[in-house]
């Protein structure tokens, strides 16, 4: 189209990037079509939740102080139960982030003396001190909770024999991380967690399985706690807020141990009773019925990234043909220098501080600076546009998100518009 062609130029975009770009999306309308697909079938699912349970206009008013009988919270917990085939669910706003859900898990469920095991190698950055393996105040190791871990064979895949001997009578919990996080493994389809699952209830069948389930909720049409997991856990600023949800996190599960995670989100003896919501219940419902729809948005975008930044020569994981289980795209830029270019990019083509230059820097729970590019409506909402990595090789940046399709095809381009002004690519 001449005329989108001319605003995309007006914005910045080459003739030849927005020319790149296109040839692209031509070689994509298939498999768009796949996405929107399951994207149907996943509103679809909500939908259904939302009439099972009778939501009405009532259950958006606000409550305060210990927020007992409010309708509207309760409704949206069984709501989740329902959409994720669990017993029960924990869905705040007083949950911080997807590292505070699972830190609630973990630490609900896991006593003095009690192993946690990660049969998928080191967990996310932030993790880490949770869990102990970075020393800090308050983590599960300072509570006498111990933690083992199975690396991934060098393939990527379940190291099985490893696993069978780590598995011991103190083996609590196993956490199974569904996203690559900040490392360039590959992701893990639902099915292959069934089947972790599986092996790992097979030899201990008491033992707990928690999946952080957070970049891959609604990607496929089933969930981790469709195929064994007694706990998934996530945060309202990724995919199940749909962009609209201010904060919040939510935890799915059997009710045994979402009411140990209620008690110790709250207190024991007062669990999921009280917590008021402030008013944000319609935000939440909200966000949670567009979430099909926006992941899918946001898995285009992604895939769009892989198509164009591929046969540039960068490595991204996925590559631009496999098989998509979240929305995040990982690009090897094999530079500090890509990634600044390519996070300037984002910045650029964001709806909010697109004037704002983006440098790495420290941050919290992480042990090498960061950049970080979001113009986000919701501060660290990774479900909107953006893109981060830390400053170390291979230099990969992590791209995410996008409310709509047409504006993550847009942060795409802008990003490879800024790495061919760096000099750094040519089209």
């Amino acid at each position: 189209m001449k005329e989108l062609n001319e605003l995309y130029a007006q914005m910045g975009i080459s003739p030849a990037v927005y020319a790149y770009g296109e040839a692209a999306v031509a070689r994509l309308r298939a498999r768009f079509d796949a996405i929107d697909q399951i994207a149907e079938y996943n509103q679809a699912k909500v939908l259904s939740a939302f009439r099972k349970n009778r939501v009405s206009a009532t259950c958006f008013a606000a409550s305060t102080g210990y927020g007992y009988n409010d309708e509207g919270r309760d409704k949206l917990e069984q709501v989740y139960a329902d959409v994720f085939h669990t017993e029960a669910a924990l869905v705040r706003p007083h949950i911080t982030c997807g590292t505070h859900a699972l830190t609630i898990a973990l630490s609900a469920n896991l006593l003095p003396g009690d192993e946690l095991l990660s049969p998928v190698g080191m967990p996310y950055d932030t993790l880490q001190e949770v869990i102990g393996i970075r020393p800090s105040p308050c983590s599960l190791a300072e509570y006498g909770v111990t933690y083992n871990q199975v690396d991934l064979l060098t393939d990527g895949t379940f190291d099985y024999e490893g696993i069978r001997k780590a598995i011991n009578p103190k083996t609590k919990m196993i956490t199974i991380q569904r996203s690559k996080g900040y490392a360039t493994r590959p992701t893990f389809s639902v099915t292959q967690i069934g089947e972790l699952i599986a092996f790992c209830k097979n030899l201990k069948p008491d033992v707990i399985v928690m999946v952080d389930n957070c970049y891959g909720e609604f990607v496929e049409t089933i969930e981790p706690s469709d195929v064994g997991a007694d706990m998934i856990v996530g945060s309202l600023i990724k995919n199940p807020g749909g962009g609209l949800a201010s904060s919040g996190g939510y935890i799915a599960g059997t009710k045994a141990c979402i009411d140990r995670c209620a008690y110790r989100l709250s207190a024991p003896g007062l669990g999921q009773e009280v917590g008021a919501n402030f008013g944000l219940m319609g935000l939440m419902y909200q966000g949670f019925f567009l979430a099909p729809t926006v992941t899918a948005s946001a898995e285009k975008g992604a895939i769009f990234a892989a198509n164009l930044y591929e046969p540039l020569g960068f490595r991204c994981v996925p590559n631009a043909t496999e098989s998509r289980h979240d929305i995040i795209q990982a690009v090897e830029l094999g530079s500090e220098a890509g990634m600044i270019a390519f996070c300037k990019g984002i910045q650029a083509a964001a709806p909010v501080d697109s004037f704002a230059t983006p440098i790495p820097g420290d941050m919290p729970g992480y042990d090498s600076q960061v950049i970080m590019a979001a113009g986000a409506f919701v501060q660290g909402s990774t479900m909107e546009l953006s893109a981060d990595g830390p400053i170390r090789p291979p230099y990969a940046v992590y791209f995410q998100g996008g409310l709509t399709w047409s504006h993550a095809k847009l942060g795409i381009l802008m990003s490879l518009q800024k790495m061919v002004d760096a000099g750094l690519v040519n089209i």
